[in-house]
């Protein structure tokens, strides 16, 4: 395994009436993340909220291309971004114990925080179709280039580390500053992560290695 320090390239927050970061996603231009009752936009250029949409928002946020799918509780949102409506709603695998939040190959991929493993579902139905075991509690998750990473954040260590989709073993591990926690996860598609900070209400770019 490939092990060293993840590079912050960049904090945005904290951010006004927000106490908590919760899933991020990024819909090739803004960063969105979930704060609680609210999903929230930010300029990666300027750091600053551009436009909120009053929804329960209480885990992981994933984008398709066209739509947001935001986990609230123990279900799953499937929002329109323009409009801020909730188009559909499926159940979540973990009933309530989801954490992260990522859209790939048509399919939804949902973190279960303690339980320490990753389920693809079918963006539909919320139907189970594989699940992939952590040996650590799994917060964010992504997929960028086929490679399939997740954040972790137990006691007071945090890191972002790539996985093998068919085993789970872990291939690379980026270890975050002390002190700093990773609640959500997303790409930028290119060579950046968005982490979410959880309770420092902040959003961390970190380098993603080449």
């Amino acid at each position: 395994m490939k092990r060293s320090a993840a590079e912050i390239l960049r904090e945005y927050g904290p951010f006004p009436e927000t106490e908590q970061v919760h899933g991020v996603t990024f819909d090739g231009h803004h960063v969105w993340f979930a704060s609680g009752e609210k999903l929230n936009a930010v300029d990666p250029e300027t750091g600053e909220i551009t436009r909120s949409i009053n929804v329960a928002a209480h885990a992981g946020t994933a984008f398709d291309g066209r739509h947001l799918f935001q986990i609230a509780e123990d279900r799953i949102q499937k929002i329109d971004p323009q409009t801020g409506r909730v188009l559909a709603t499926i159940p979540a695998p973990g009933g309530g114990g989801d954490s992260g939040l990522a859209w790939a190959e048509g399919t939804l991929w949902v973190g279960q925080h303690r339980g320490r493993r990753i389920h693809q579902i079918d963006p539909e139905t919320g139907k189970v179709l594989r699940t992939i075991e952590s040996n650590r509690v799994v917060t964010g998750v992504t997929w960028i280039d086929g490679e399939l990473w997740h954040g972790t954040w137990e006691d007071d260590g945090a890191d972002v580390r790539r996985v093998d989709p068919e085993t789970g073993a872990v291939l690379e591990r980026l270890d975050m500053p002390p002190g700093m926690g990773v609640s959500g996860l997303e790409s930028d598609g290119a060579d950046r992560f968005f982490c979410g900070g959880g309770s420092t209400g902040k959003i961390r770019a970190v380098r993603r290695p080449r």
